[in-house]
């Protein structure tokens, strides 16, 4: 008797019910995995995220946002697996990075598959985005929220593109995923696959000659001063985020908890898209953006439905390839979603 009653003292806090109305104790830090930092939009749909969850849970679950990908080591790659062992509690997954992991999060790389905002719109918001969260829940993660990083415009020290043939012979920087590399090989190109880190001085140093990123970014990071001369506006694929939390930390939360996160994680999202979007000159924006990159000299090219076109069948081979790996139910799917807008 006397031994059965200390065991039960010895786990009396694990057998001990919680009482009616206490707070479960939660962690004293969440840690939250992004790849940029502020003021790139990506990065703030991650710390406008914990900053609402902060805020509205009084400081009970305490988010703190650990920007250029530092709880790997700066490998942006590594993101779902850190995740999977406990490293990472919550991310703002970019699609682009998963996809060697997640073959499914692809159908946001097949070239031009989405010809404006409109498209991606249908494909996040319909059926193609909510089979997607449910291959992310079966990778061990809740996920909460769309997000968007936003269209990658292709820009280069070399010559203005508006054909396939511009291309040819330049060194063009990529940041994950081997659909990029049969991309820029089956338009000329030599591309070279590098961290968002390295980009900087191999563009100063003229070690690649271009590379392929959101026009927000382009801004924020001056590339005009890294001899990117030339942009085009080509929408060749658009880096699709994952607002999303580790299963084990959701499960830790009261269900009054998890709707806070996952309502602050849309919130969070929307104003991320916002964001992404702001300046481009599409439907309910200004074209700042590209207004600001004519005033630091940078030869802007928008292309025409024709030339957008054109690049689209050179690259054809390419996107039958890489559908049969992101599956051809889901790539019919998105086409078929894509066509309803028109």
């Amino acid at each position: 008797m006397i031994a059965t009653t200390r065991r039960a003292a010895q786990l009396g806090g694990f057998c001990a019910p919680l009482v009616a109305g206490a707070q479960p104790a939660y962690r004293p830090e969440y840690k939250v995995s992004v790849v940029a930092n502020r003021p790139i939009p990506f990065a703030e749909g991650a710390f406008q995220w914990a900053e609402l969850v902060n805020e509205r849970s009084g400081g009970r679950i305490n988010m703190r946002v650990y920007p250029q990908s530092q709880l790997v080591g700066g490998d942006q790659t590594r993101e779902l697996l850190a995740m999977r062992q406990g490293i990472v509690d919550m991310c703002v997954f970019s699609t682009i990075n998963i996809a060697p992991q997640v073959r499914e999060a692809g159908i946001f790389q097949l070239p031009f598959l989405m010809p404006d905002h409109r498209a991606f719109d249908a494909l996040i918001n319909g059926e193609v985005g909510r089979d997607l969260h449910a291959v992310m829940d079966r990778r061990d993660v809740v996920p909460l929220a769309w997000g968007e990083n936003g269209f990658r415009e292709i820009s280069n020290s070399r010559r203005a593109i508006s054909a396939p043939g511009d291309l040819r012979g330049m060194k063009i920087r990529f940041a994950a995923g081997a659909i990029f590399s049969d991309i820029f090989n089956a338009l000329g190109a030599n591309p070279l696959q590098m961290s968002f880190a390295d980009l900087q001085p191999a563009l100063s140093t003229g070690a690649v000659d271009g590379q392929e990123n959101p026009v927000n970014l382009f801004l924020a990071f001056r590339m005009d001063t890294l001899a990117q001369r030339h942009l085009t506006v080509w929408n060749y694929v658009n880096d699709a985020l994952i607002f999303g939390a580790a299963k084990s930390v959701m499960a830790q939360f009261t269900p009054a908890d998890q709707e806070l996160v996952r309502e602050c994680a849309r919130e969070a999202a929307r104003r991320n898209i916002a964001l992404a979007r702001n300046g481009l000159g599409i439907p309910g924006t200004d074209d700042s953006a590209l207004v600001e990159l004519r005033r630091r000299n940078v030869e802007v090219t928008s292309l025409t439905g024709a030339q957008k076109q054109a690049f689209a069948t050179a690259l054809r081979p390419v996107y039958e390839k890489w559908s049969a790996t992101v599956g051809a139910d889901l790539t019919r799917k998105a086409e078929a979603a894509i066509r309803a807008l028109s």
